[in-house]
């Protein structure tokens, strides 16, 4: 048995309030808020993950609607609706995750000028940031103290998001990515400032109660490296990814099995009598899976960790009902920690 980690002191001390986020607009109507035509903005999220955090941005002076707000729907295989395509057409803003994951947005963008902000843009490791200085990037300031602003415009016509399938070698899930997502928070503020100048003071205001969570987790994080770094870990799908690195643990799951899994193909039968014989060998503190994907190959590689005392974790790639971004992520992390710490 390992010895037990330090009590993981979570930096986030207080869940953010939300209002819920549904497939059905969410109204956040209210007097004086909107654009210049003085309705509410009209915000569609690919998921109910940037739903809620538009909706915490935004208050009263934005209507969301979250596309896949259910827990059972895939995103990578989602099949959007002519519903679906009126109501992108008529948003004010859209936001997706990007990189392959969610591509039917952009199917239903089409070639409206609709402003796009696309999440796996602000990553570090997306294709082209390469170089990137974390410390010279959207937190930079002129010299009269504003903030730039983030240069992500998208062009939607017939050359509009390309590259956006999945690109191989990188890992698409970035809301489990805490500097990422400060970025993006930043950027749903930008653009809703754009729309609603009126509303800049609010928006600012509520991004910045966001972006001190984020930066709570990262010190979460950051402990839970200190306190584990190094611990092996089974990563059954990519989309942990980000808090395992963070967290400093070591991926020994053998090449091609999350890959596998992840594009819903089978392991091959020699990947994945490796995978077993990597349970059994006594080095795995614990097995992170995706509760949304899997398959028999998955279920085999869980049951031999049960049977080997080896902790389970399941993350999911949307929120419950009734869960804000903040308490999700807290809860994620907690998670971790705790399987480390058994």
């Amino acid at each position: 048995m390992h010895k037990p980690l330090a009590a993981l002191a979570l930096a986030s001390a207080t869940a953010l309030a939300l209002a819920g986020c549904a497939a059905t607009t969410e109204s956040g109507a209210g007097s004086g808020a909107g654009g210049a035509s003085g309705d509410v903005i009209q915000v569609v999220a690919s998921t109910n993950v940037y739903g809620s955090l538009v909706a915490q941005i935004g208050g009263d002076r934005v209507d969301v609607t979250s596309l896949i707000d259910n827990a059972s729907q895939d995103p990578h295989s989602y099949e959007a609706s002519a519903r679906d395509r009126l109501t992108v057409q008529k948003a004010d803003l859209v936001i997706e995750n990007g990189g392959g994951y969610d591509s039917f947005i952009d199917s239903l963008i089409g070639d409206a000028k609709t402003p796009v902000i696309t999440a796996v843009e602000y990553s570090h490791d997306y294709p082209g940031n390469e170089g990137h200085d974390a410390d010279a990037d959207e937190h930079e300031a002129d010299a009269d103290g504003e903030a730039h602003d983030h240069d992500h415009d998208h062009d939607h016509g017939d050359e509009g998001h390309e590259g956006h399938d999945h690109i191989e070698g990188f890992n698409e899930h970035v809301w489990f990515d805490p500097h990422t997502m400060t970025h993006v928070v930043e950027a749903i503020a930008d653009e809703l400032t754009e729309l609603d100048p009126d509303g800049a003071g609010d928006f600012e205001a509520a991004a910045h109660d966001i972006t001190g969570e984020l930066e709570g987790f990262e010190a979460d994080l950051e402990t839970l490296k200190t306190d584990a770094g190094g611990a092996a870990v089974f990563i059954t799908e990519p989309l942990p990814g980000y808090l395992a690195e963070a967290a400093g643990l070591t991926d020994v799951t053998p090449e091609g099995f999350a890959e596998a899994v992840e594009e819903g193909t089978d392991v091959a039968p020699a990947t994945l009598l490796q995978a077993l014989d990597v349970i059994k060998g006594g080095e795995v503190r614990a097995v992170l899976t995706n509760a949304q994907t899997g398959g028999s190959e998955t279920q085999r590689v869980e049951d031999a960790a049960k049977e080997a005392g080896i902790p389970v974790v399941s993350f999911t790639e949307l929120l419950e009902d009734g869960s804000s971004y903040a308490e999700w992520m807290r809860d994620a992390i907690k998670s971790l920690a705790d399987a480390l710490a058994s």
